[in-house]
């Protein structure tokens, strides 16, 4: 792909789901008919670099009408951003779910990651290959970790084509004037008519939608599968949210307690189960005393990190640089989470709030949701949120009539892990590659734009919400003096009741398996996804805190737990869990982009001569984990072979 534009051009289709984005061209330049456009001039200047922020949403309109991106809709997309096409072959090739050659409509996903991997993907996939056979118009893709690992195996279909929009979309665009009539999304089965998720361009801009068709089967069977492929409007309706919260209904729940209460999709519903009565309360009292509540109730990061939120709020609003902005991060794509795709599912409305309450309180008065582009009901229900709270002035430029301005507007990854990293996320947003940036500066001086800028995930924000209706005191009464309030623990692999669990900081990993029913002839646990460590069964005391973890050797990380019985090969896990970290280093730094490569094919070697000798290559694993962990730029690197160390040394993987 060269700098210059080439010669091709772009189809009918292809040209109207860029068209349908951006808006007609306005010059010959950027590709009008010659008979109706001004040829004396080109966007050029700060006007075309502030659209270069509109490039993942032209991708995806793209891919999302086509099924995949041509060079000529590729030349044309940059003509219309004035973008080299170099710099956005780059970004297109940097995404999983955007393919550069042709392929068929209809792209069927089946996840191969750790829990689905034991529950019988591998096989799922080679009998779903055969069913479909040659000519079947569906390519079958193995797919990392689709987040559905509660009703492991999971496949995910994904057609493409421009399909009618949802009325409740209609209300997404008017903004405040729509009115409060939009209709719901609703469950509509395995198969969601989800908008494209760009709510809006850059820095306030709103562009138009281009739809697709999905589908989404877990538990998946060969037959399931292949019908889901086929004939999405068949397949067997999606079971509600609920379903993934074994807990649901339980009154003393902190942050689940609506979902199976409350109908996600109703605000006024919301309304009548105490929501934006923390708003309201944020108002009250003024965006200092906020962060105080915030500070004093010591909640932390629940991504991994576990920084502490009110630290950062305080830091990006002190900055007298504007604008601020707010950033959600819910491109959880850690193998073993799902727990942030609940919560959206199950009370959208609940993050709107949060997010505005956080905007509020760091002066931020723009907002972006980055989704996974791999959750089409979340995306459904939090554009039906977004578009009843702006309609009934909950946001917008007069939020609750308190004179404060903040919208929100939902970006849709396209399956890069590394974006779950806060400034690979912001890269992805500005419409380059989702590549991690040296810090610092760090994100509260120089984030989204260059601005300050603060980044969440969806569990801390959700957070908040206690934190101002009980007070900062009876906040930090749950759990422990280190680690206070409640902790969401997502359950997977060797279990009875896979799902999300609440309980409070320093419950032991063996009461949380106790409630899952974790079945007999325990092997391992791994806690943290593939960036954590495993744990053996008679370690099931650790306390699941961000220092009891610690004590023990291993991570809670953003608080995966995913349990397996001695039926599940370890050595095909870890390999697993290396082609993994190989296929989501984005190659920036040497440590991790070649690391990742040699622990993969150590760990192959090891597999393959099973039974002999491994010394060599379990000293070579060591030398090259220790590498990664000390020079890679971020946590995918520093991370990488923490699985498979603890397996080492604390199971015995090899031996």
């Amino acid at each position: 792909m060269d700098l210059h534009f080439g010669d091709s051009k772009p189809t009918d289709d292809e040209r109207a789901a860029v068209d349908a984005l951006l808006g007609p061209p306005e010059s010959s330049w950027e590709g009008a008919d010659r008979s109706d456009a001004d040829l004396r001039w080109a966007r050029g200047g700060r006007e075309a670099r502030d659209r270069r922020d509109l490039l993942l949403p032209g991708l995806h309109a793209v891919n999302d009408r086509i099924g995949w991106i041509s060079e000529g809709a590729l030349d044309y997309l940059c003509r219309r951003l004035t973008i080299p096409p170099a710099e956005a072959y780059g970004v297109a090739t940097f995404y999983a779910m955007f393919s550069l050659g042709p392929r068929p409509s209809t792209v069927l996903h089946i996840c191969t990651d750790l829990a689905c991997t034991a529950a019988g993907a591998t096989r799922l996939c080679t009998e779903v290959e055969s069913g479909l056979g040659p000519g079947s118009g569906v390519q079958v893709e193995r797919s990392p970790c689709l987040g559905l690992c509660e009703r492991a195996p999971a496949a995910l279909v994904i057609r493409a084509g421009e399909t009618a929009r949802p009325a409740f979309e209609d209300e997404a665009r008017s903004g405040p004037k729509g009115g409060p009539g939009a209709q719901p999304p609703g469950d509509d089965g395995g198969t969601s008519r989800s908008s494209e998720a760009e709510s809006g361009g850059g820095k306030g801009r709103r562009g138009r939608k281009v739809q697709r068709s999905t589908a989404v089967c877990a538990p998946a069977t060969p037959d399931t599968a292949i019908q889901a492929a086929t004939a999405p409007e068949t397949a067997p309706p999606e079971p509600p949210p609920t379903t993934a919260v074994p807990q649901a209904g339980t009154p003393t729940l902190t942050l689940l307690h609506r979902i199976a209460t409350t109908d996600p999709t109703d605000l006024d519903d919301y309304r009548a189960h105490g929501g934006y009565t923390a708003l309201r309360r944020a108002f009250a009292i003024g965006p200092a005393a906020v962060i105080r509540e915030v500070t004093d109730a010591g909640l932390v990061g629940r991504g991994g990190a576990a920084f502490p939120t009110g630290r950062k709020w305080q830091a990006t609003a002190s900055q007298p640089d504007h604008p601020h902005y707010l950033v959600c991060n819910a491109d959880e794509s850690e193998p073993g989470t799902f727990k942030d795709r609940v919560l959206m599912e199950g009370d959208p409305f609940a993050l709107v709030e949060a997010m505005t309450i956080a905007a509020y309180a760091t002066g931020a008065h723009h907002g972006y949701l980055y989704l996974r582009g791999e959750y089409p009901r979340a995306t459904a229900r939090m554009e039906h949120a977004i578009a009843q709270a702006r309609a009934r002035g909950l946001l917008g430029d007069d939020v609750l009539g308190q004179g404060y301005a903040f919208d929100i507007e939902i970006r849709r990854g396209a399956g890069a892990y590394i974006c779950g990293e806060e400034t690979a996320l912001f890269n992805s947003i500005e419409g380059y590659r989702g590549e991690p940036r040296t810090k610092p500066p760090f994100p509260v001086e120089k984030g989204l734009f260059g601005k300050p800028t603060v980044e969440n995930n969806v569990e801390t924000l959700v957070n908040v919400l206690p934190i101002l209706t009980m007070g900062a005191q009876a906040y930090a009464a749950i759990g422990t003096e280190k680690s206070t309030g409640p902790k969401l623990f997502c359950v997977s692999g060797s279990v009875a009741r896979p799902g999300i669990y609440e309980l409070p900081f320093g419950a032991t990993l063996g009461e949380l398996l106790d409630l899952a029913g974790v079945r007999d002839n325990l092997r391992a646990v791994l806690l943290g996804g593939a960036a954590g460590g495993f744990v053996r069964p008679d370690e099931l005391d650790i306390p699941l805190t961000f220092e009891g973890t610690r004590e023990a050797g291993t991570t809670l990380g953003s608080g995966v737990v995913m349990a397996f019985d001695d039926t599940v090969p370890l050595p095909r896990l870890l390999l697993r869990i290396a082609q993994f970290f190989r296929d989501e280093s984005c190659g920036q730094c040497v440590p991790c982009r070649v690391g990742t490569v040699r622990q993969e094919e150590a760990l192959h070697r090891i597999v393959d001569r099973a039974g002999a000798d491994a010394r060599a290559d379990i000293t070579l694993l060591r030398e090259v984990g220790r590498a990664m962990r000390d020079a890679s730029i971020c946590g995918l690197g520093q991370t990488a072979w923490n699985a498979v160390e603890s397996a080492i040394d604390r199971l015995g993987a090899y031996e």
